[in-house]
């Protein structure tokens, strides 16, 4: 019998306190996913994908420390030893076709013609995040929609944290200019330059795995004047000041990744390092901001 290809990792946790107890999985996981749990999306499940064989007690020991430090409960977590094909057959089954304004997304799987005006987006999301149906993608791709109806142009453009390269596809094919796509995770960035490769905006999207703006290809292709980042609440907050820093004076940001309960925070931070808040969009419970400098 073939070894597991990949593992899977399901926990249910507090919608409130999801990003802490998601902190525990990164250091485990390749991606994380977080649905809300109706009907009153009080719970959360989580769900993490590794390559590699999960520690079971090294995770077992973060949660309980996360929930013992905010004095919750959590239901026990589970792992799940999964072989190549079923790993792709879920990932296509949960991978329909959507759209979000003037962008339609598509697995390769799916032999269906792009709608007439749309923006086509054709994706393998493979274990990097970004498949078009998380609400915080949804919410980006919203505020791309808003910015290019509004006849914003932009020259040069940051994708911080591609994952699979979504919004990097998405903004080369609305703005047709240069776009530097990072993560710190470098199977994430193949993902992202074999989708760019399909959509032929492989000319625009120049990737590279690095750590955040420390990344020598961010660093030297700034400033910015749109820079999207779409992670989580913390990681936003900590990176602002680097944010503010190489984006370009009148350039916008379009941030997401947390919920609505974060986004005074997320927002507070940005302003604090120099931003002020245009717009926010809300899907399903999730936050994106729009802010300029």
């Amino acid at each position: 019998m073939a070894p597991p290809a990949c593992w899977r990792i399901d926990v249910i946790v507090p919608t409130s306190q999801a990003e802490a107890f998601e902190e525990v999985l990164e250091p485990h996981c390749a991606v994380i996913s977080s649905f809300l749990i109706p009907p009153d999306d009080a719970l959360s499940r989580l769900q993490g994908i590794s390559e590699a064989a999960l520690d079971e007690a090294a995770i077992a020991s973060g949660l309980a420390a996360v929930a013992s430090g905010l004095n919750v409960e959590f239901s026990d977590f589970q792992i799940t030893a999964m072989e190549a094909q079923d790993w792709v057959a879920e990932n296509l089954a949960g991978f329909p076709s959507l759209q979000v304004g003037r962008y339609f997304m598509y697995g390769s799987h799916i032999q269906e013609s792009v709608p007439g005006g749309a923006v086509g987006i054709k994706l393998d999301a493979g274990p990097a995040f970004g498949t078009g149906e998380h609400a915080t993608t949804e919410g980006c791709l919203a505020a791309f929609d808003q910015l290019a109806k509004e006849g914003k142009k932009f020259r040069r453009i940051l994708d911080m944290g591609c994952g699979s390269g979504i919004l990097s596809l998405a903004a080369a094919k609305t703005w047709q200019t240069g776009i530097i796509a990072c993560d710190i995770d470098p199977g994430a960035v193949r993902v992202a330059c074999e989708n760019a490769r399909q959509n032929s905006v492989g000319g625009f999207i120049y990737a590279q795995a690095g750590d955040g703006y420390r990344t020598p290809l961010v660093q030297t292709q700034g400033p910015y004047d749109l820079i999207v980042s779409n992670i989580l609440a913390n990681p936003l907050c900590q990176m602002a000041r680097d944010l503010r820093r190489y984006l370009d004076v009148g350039g916008m940001a379009v941030l997401s990744g947390f919920l609505v309960h974060d986004a005074r925070r997320v927002a507070q931070h940005h302003v604090a390092a120099g931003l002020k808040l245009r717009r926010k969009i809300v899907v399903d419970g999730w936050t994106t901001l729009i802010m300029y400098r």
